[in-house]
Parts: C-alpha cells; structure tokens; sequence
C-alpha cells in the first residue's frame, strides 16, 4: 500500500469521526500586493461579529501577512504540528475578537516526505478543524505556485481578488487558465466569487468582474460570480499600519462597509451546495496527495 493510499484511508476514517463540517473559503488571487491578507482578516471580523466562529489558515508560506494584519506573532506554526508534536489547538493563535489563525510558516511544504505515523498524526489533528469552527478562511501564497493551485482547486468555493490594474487582470486570469486546464479541477462543483478591491465607484468594480467573466467565458468557458467592491479608503490604509483591521479600528468606515456587505452576501445572499460541507479534511487531503 502506498503513501497515497494509506492517506486515503486514514482520512476516510477521520471524516467518519467528526460530526461538524466547516464552511471553507480560499481566498485567492494571480498576484501580490491586491490586498488579499486585508480582506481574510475583515471577512473573518464581521463573520464573527455574526456568531460564526472563524479560523484562518494562513497559507501563504513564508510571508506571514495574516499575523502582520492581527499585531500578533504566533508561538507555534503548522511546522510545530507535524515535526514537533503540537496538537492544532496549540497551533491556533487568537487573533482579535477571538479569531483563530494559524500559521503555514514552512511545513506544508514537506507533507509528501512524511512517515505514515507523522502523516496520521497530521490528518487526525486537522480533522479537528471542523469542530473547531463554522467557517475557515483559507489565505493562499501569491502567484501561480504548485501549492496555491492545489488550495484553489480544492475548494468549494474560491474568493478571487482583483483590481483595475492591467497586471492584476493578468494574473487573475493566468491563475483561473490554469485551474481550468488542469484536469483534476471540478469546474461544476466550484463557485468562483471575484472581489473587486481599491476601486473608486461601483461601476468600476463591476467592470472589472465583467472583463474577467467575459475571457473566461470566451476562453475558458467557464462562469464567475461578482461578490462586490471595496473602495480605495484611507482608513483601511492607517489600519495597516497599526497592524489592526480596518473594521475593528475604523467601523464607520467606507471599506468597514464594503466588508460588512461583502460578508452579508457570502452568508446570506447564496444556498451553501451540499459539496461545499465535506469540511477542511476533503480539501486539506486533496492538497495533500495527487489523485491517481
């Protein structure tokens, strides 16, 4: 039996044990420098603020912008999980408003070179997850690596961040070709979900779902929802610098609006399809091994 299918089994048995699937959004996008780590950590405040506990998976390897975003430096990492012997709750830091994160730091990188009994140690302890929260947001490395691609494409539902920036379309698009032409990738088991960010009216923010929705159509023939806008906003900016979010230090303000839109619409505006309930284990263990 190889590693593949020992991995199989082990996460067949511990989606029998859990009782509670989470609700997972991976927040994604082609490129650095959209704002992707600002809009995980606004999300997750007004998710809370609605009842639902939140976790992030921070799974941008080695910038560690959710931290950064919340002003609190993690104790343990995913790395601590797997080589060390920390359990997931050791790894889960409390972020603001009793929002949990955890940190990809390294170690998700070398989850294919693991001992079955490290690889069950890992899966048994992930599964936990979904018990631990409604709703984990998953924060995605920049660009079109190996590892985002196997997070989007597991994932029920994708949050696709863009701007009005030529590059940024770009690379949205190069990321969305890419999922697309992959094989492996359920086009109609996957909602994909674009977030305008920095934008100055609302008709920009459409236009730039709607030049995206249209290659992909034309190209790819594919089809992306529009989720909403976030305005360019000062107050968003002073927040990061204080290493808070926005919808914490400034409530009032336009992109503290945006976000509780945003979150309204996730929540309220569509029905959750029934493959979007498998939980973190169904996706955590596609980003694990590769289907034969």
């Amino acid at each position: 039996m190889d590693q593949a299918e020992q991995l199989r089994n082990i996460v067949k048995k511990n989606q029998q044990w859990s009782t509670s699937k989470a609700r997972i959004f991976t927040v994604t996008s082609g490129k650095g420098g959209v704002g992707k780590s600002n809009v995980v950590v606004n999300l997750a405040v007004h998710m809370q603020r609605l009842g639902k506990k939140v976790i992030i998976f921070d799974a941008d390897l080695g910038l560690a912008n959710v931290e950064i975003m919340f002003g609190a430096i993690p104790k343990y990492n995913l790395s601590d999980l797997i080589y060390r012997g920390k359990t997931i709750q050791e790894i889960i830091t409390p972020g603001p408003m009793d929002i949990g994160f955890i940190s990809g730091g390294s170690g998700i990188t070398g989850v294919n070179n693991l001992s079955k009994e490290k690889l069950k140690f890992l899966v048994h302890n992930l599964s936990e997850l979904d018990g631990l929260a409604d709703i984990i947001l998953i924060d995605t490395g920049a660009g079109i690596s190996d590892h985002v691609l196997e997070f989007v494409m597991a994932s029920p539902e994708i949050l696709l961040l863009a701007t009005s920036e030529p590059s940024s379309l770009t690379d949205a698009y190069s990321l969305l070709k890419a999922l697309h032409r992959n094989p492996e990738f359920r086009q109609a088991q996957t909602k994909i979900k674009v977030i305008s960010n920095r934008v100055v009216t609302e008709e920009e923010g459409m236009g730039i779902y709607e030049k995206l929705n249209a290659v992909v159509g034309q190209f790819l023939k594919g089809n992306l929802e529009y989720l909403g806008m976030i305005p360019q906003d000062a107050a968003m900016e002073k927040a990061v610098r204080q290493q808070q979010p926005v919808s914490i230090l400034y409530p009032e303000a336009k992109s503290s609006r945006a976000f509780e839109v945003l979150t309204g619409n996730l929540l309220d505006g569509n029905t959750v399809p029934l493959y979007a309930k498998k939980g973190i284990m169904q996706l955590l263990s596609r980003f694990i091994y590769k289907r034969g």
